[in-house]
């Protein structure tokens, strides 16, 4: 049988690189899409493509004759112009381009930042409000992007919705980038003990991208069942019950320094991943082992 052939942008990426880490131990033939030469990760069955998904040319020779697309790039810290410019309008260039050239799936991946989370609000589904305008820019474009995919004809498309993704990576927002953020800055410590820690491990989301990817997880006419064919389909992508109290007081204890636990109101609700695991996906990475794992890594 031949291998499905599975394009995946920001490859080199923490979500990416492990996002095609699980598609060649999958067997697929995936087309790495990276911006600088030699920075594709390495493995049976991957090829380095370099250039800029944004370019038109590029992205349709890159998708053509592909099975699916998988679009990762974000540029988290940027301003809202680079957000909207790579996030939005360089994504939409590439899926325009894999419609075009006739790519039966669509797999972005996207954020559970961009629901309400206010506090009161409860578990959060699919079917649950998104973001005013006046949220963060990031959930602002996150949204914008889910929108814009939404109207995009002609594929199957499929949005995750990760909370927090937890993994080690020098890009790694909640094993690197905030833990030294709270190393220098005591004020980046307060924390409510009690509001939620929505997270999944990076391995666990690669691992439904890649089933998506590579058929394991079909098409279905029921979203319950598979994501909707020809249709867009949202999907959170999140793992058991945590607090700020886990993660804010794993990361502090791991750099030897002291929480400051706030007194506010706070979302106290979970992220409901009902329908991925109806879809027949399974995180494997436990809260206590992810800990661990962040722990050892600020450690050394």
């Amino acid at each position: 049988m031949t291998p499905p052939v599975v394009v995946v942008t920001g490859a080199n990426g923490l979500v990416g690189s492990h996002v095609v880490a699980a598609l060649a131990e999958r067997g697929a033939a995936v087309r790495a899409v990276v911006r600088r030469v030699g920075t594709a990760p390495r493995a049976s069955g991957v090829e380095e493509h370099v250039g800029d998904f944004a370019d038109p040319d590029f992205a349709a020779t890159v998708v053509a004759g592909a099975d699916a697309l998988v679009t990762t790039v974000h540029p988290l810290g940027s301003g809202r112009d680079d957000q909207r410019r790579i996030g939005l309008d360089g994504t939409l260039v590439i899926a325009e381009a894999a419609v075009d050239a006739g790519v039966p799936l669509l797999v972005h991946v996207s954020t559970a930042a961009v629901y309400d989370r206010s506090p009161g609000t409860g578990d959060v589904g699919e079917d649950a409000a998104l973001v005013d305008d006046d949220a963060g820019d990031y959930a602002v474009v996150k949204r914008d992007v889910d929108a814009a995919l939404g109207r995009l004809a002609g594929t199957t498309r499929v949005l995750l919705r990760p909370p927090a993704i937890l993994g080690p990576g020098e890009s790694s927002v909640w094993n690197t980038v905030q833990p030294a953020a709270l190393a220098a800055d005591e004020a980046r410590r307060h924390a409510i003990a009690d509001q939620t820690f929505a997270w999944v491990h990076v391995d666990d989301l690669a691992a439904i991208a890649a089933d998506l990817a590579t058929g394991a997880i079909a098409p279905s006419h029921d979203p319950e069942a598979g994501p909707v064919e020809g249709g867009c389909t949202p999907v959170n992508v999140a793992s058991g019950p945590a607090t700020q109290r886990d993660y804010v007081g794993a990361v502090t204890e791991a750099l030897g320094v002291e929480p400051t636990w706030d007194d506010k109101p706070a979302w106290t609700g979970q992220i409901r991943a009902d329908r991925a695991r109806r879809w027949g996906w399974t995180p494997r990475v436990s809260l206590e082992d992810a800990l661990a794992e962040l722990q050892a890594g600020l450690r050394s």
